[in-house]
């Protein structure tokens, strides 16, 4: 029997709500060790030491969450501003915050949306920018991938950012086309791929919304779902990531 779109849905949604219930149940219920140096950590999935040594201390541009001196905005944003307001990442894409990411994203490890997005939250918190937003908007995935993986990551960290911040979830932002996986192509090719690739349903008339995401790497991405976030009336568009990926040396 062959189920309907609607029908597909609500199954992945209830194999991701029941695996990341059970596994939430079994972390409360039992002695948790860090995922990354498998010291006790009460209940969570990482202990505050290695919480700790994750967040990054160095200061960034307010525009595109990138290494600035000061934390000024860098050359780059006041010649080329991004397509959105500002921008706050938890930490670098590297070393141990990239295995803790692949974990969740494509080892299914649910639990870990919780810290990363504990993370994140506090990231935000720290940057004071949650009175200028009104709602928390997570970047969609494309139908065929959340069906593969059986959720959307992003989601999973933004319901962890939303009850940190006391901000509402909106799921006012679609994928209205498919479009390969942008770690397979070059940062030159990545901005044609995403282009037209979301569409906005529901009122963001006058909203100032945080996107929330896993990772900005050329912020192609964030910038067209920030274009289709302008184009449904979103007056401010900030993007929220758990990490930030440094431009290559050289």
């Amino acid at each position: 029997m062959r189920l309907s779109n609607s029908a597909n849905a609500a199954l992945y949604k209830w194999r991701a709500a029941a695996t990341g219930g059970a596994r939430a149940a079994v972390a409360f219920a039992l002695p948790q060790r860090c995922a990354l140096c498998a010291c006790a950590a009460g209940d969570a999935c990482l202990c505050g030491a290695c919480l700790d040594a994750i967040a990054t201390r160095t200061p960034a541009c307010p525009r595109c969450a990138l290494p600035s001196p000061g934390g000024e905005a860098c050359g780059r944003c006041l010649v080329h501003p991004p397509a959105w307001d500002a921008a706050v990442a938890a930490g670098f894409y590297a070393f141990p915050l990239d295995r803790l990411v692949q974990r969740l994203k494509y080892g299914g490890d649910l639990p870990l949306a919780s810290a990363l997005g504990g993370l994140l939250a506090d990231a935000v918190l720290a940057a004071g920018t949650t009175s200028r937003v009104d709602a928390i908007v997570p970047m969609p995935l494309a139908a065929a991938r959340q069906r593969e993986r059986g959720y959307n990551q992003a989601r999973e960290i933004a319901r962890a950012v939303a009850r940190a911040t006391c901000l509402p979830l909106h799921g006012g932002l679609e994928r209205s086309r498919h479009a390969v996986p942008q770690a397979a192509l070059p940062w030159r090719e990545r901005v044609r791929n995403v282009r037209g690739a979301f569409a906005t349903s529901g009122a963001l008339a006058g909203a100032r919304v945080a996107l929330v995401d896993d990772v900005m790497t050329s912020g192609a991405t964030a910038a067209a779902a920030a274009a289709a976030l302008r184009r449904g009336g979103a007056s401010r568009v900030e993007v929220w990531v758990v990490a930030r990926t440094l431009p290559a040396r050289g």
